[in-house]
């Protein structure tokens, strides 16, 4: 019996194999990932800045970039609003898409990263396991590490966190 509240161990990763369908919480935004490799090793990227903290709503924020080719949005009623975020370390803009009715995140793209687009993965039942970690310094003391990824001490490719 799959949990009302969405377990994502209720859904093995076979069941992805064409690709990983997510939803705002009101519906009215569709994201589809067309991967066949998504779940083949480490994918997702966790980020500890302040800026994404306060658009997950969390501690830290789950991501996947990815190539836009591969993401598929449907914004069947047209919801889909974009803030336009200057508050960055490089200064340049975050440009963060939501859903305007339950204000759910949807992506994140940066000019930093041409032809990529950062997918808000807490809409998906299942996501791939994290493969990095940006802004690691700006974790809470009271985080546990997570064996395995690779740990940036600021913006993602840029230093590596000592361990």
């Amino acid at each position: 019996m799959k949990s009302p509240q969405g377990d994502p161990k209720d859904h093995p990763v076979t069941e992805f194999e064409q690709g990983l369908t997510g939803t705002c919480l009101c519906g009215s935004i569709r994201v589809t990932i067309h991967d066949q490799e998504l779940f083949a090793r480490r994918r997702g990227h966790l980020c500890h800045c302040s800026n994404c903290r306060k658009v997950a709503g969390s501690y830290v924020s789950a991501n996947l970039i990815i190539e836009e080719e591969k993401v598929e949005i449907q914004d069947n009623a047209g919801t889909l609003k974009t803030y336009n975020d200057y508050d960055t370390l490089s200064g340049n803009p975050v440009f963060r898409s939501f859903c305007s009715v339950d204000g759910n995140p949807i992506k994140s793209e940066t000019p930093l990263s041409p032809g990529k687009v950062i997918v808000k993965m807490g809409i998906f039942p299942r996501i791939p396991e994290p493969e990095m970690e940006g802004f690691a310094t700006h974790r809470h003391p009271w985080e546990g590490d997570l064996e395995g990824t690779v740990k940036y001490k600021l913006a993602r490719g840029g230093e590596k966190l000592e361990e």
